[in-house]
């Protein structure tokens, strides 16, 4: 539940940015397409981050070790 809420947020947020870029750095079409390149790619890579980072932790490759006294 947690994955998909969250992943739906960085969708609302990349929207969002999207469409705040498109309205406050209108220059022209090709620098809205590098504008909307840069946050699309942002927007990702963070979620992707998250996402890894995320996922690690439910499976984590590194069992402890427990010592006999504990």
């Amino acid at each position: 539940m947690g994955f998909v809420v969250t992943s739906l947020i960085f969708l609302v947020v990349g929207i969002i940015a999207s469409l705040s870029t498109r309205i406050c750095f209108n220059k022209g079409p090709s620098s809205n397409l590098f504008h909307l390149t840069l946050v699309l790619t942002s927007t990702i890579c963070c979620w992707m981050m998250w996402a890894i980072v995320y996922l690690a932790q439910m499976n984590p490759l590194i069992v402890p070790i427990l010592s006999d006294g504990e």
